[in-house]
């Protein structure tokens, strides 16, 4: 048995790094924007559940009131966070390929 050549253990020569975009000057800001990539997903979860609950009258008045101001804090602070190392909401909106993209 002959041993793989490289074309067949990975037969999109080059396509991980550029995937990746590993550059250490970048390191730092690419990390940043996984994680906040992760919490503006969560954050966007929430708000879909928070406004099943308000449509389903689940809630009080008041912790419908409390709910949506601690949404539009939480963005606004999403907001400073990407401003903080150079990133728009966009930056975070990864793209799944052929399931489109993620936000």
């Amino acid at each position: 048995m002959s041993p793989a050549r490289p074309d067949e253990l990975h037969p999109h020569p080059g396509s991980l790094a550029e995937r990746l975009h590993s550059d250490p000057d970048t390191v730092e800001r690419d990390l940043v924007r996984l994680v906040l990539t992760i919490v503006e997903l969560l954050r966007q979860l929430m708000e879909r559940q928070a406004l099943h609950r308000v449509d389903a009258g689940g809630l009080t008045e008041e912790q419908e009131e409390r709910l949506g101001l601690t949404l539009m804090l939480l963005h606004d602070r999403m907001a400073e966070l990407c401003d903080r190392y150079g990133l728009t909401m966009d930056d975070l909106n990864l793209d799944l390929g052929p399931l489109g993209p993620l936000l």
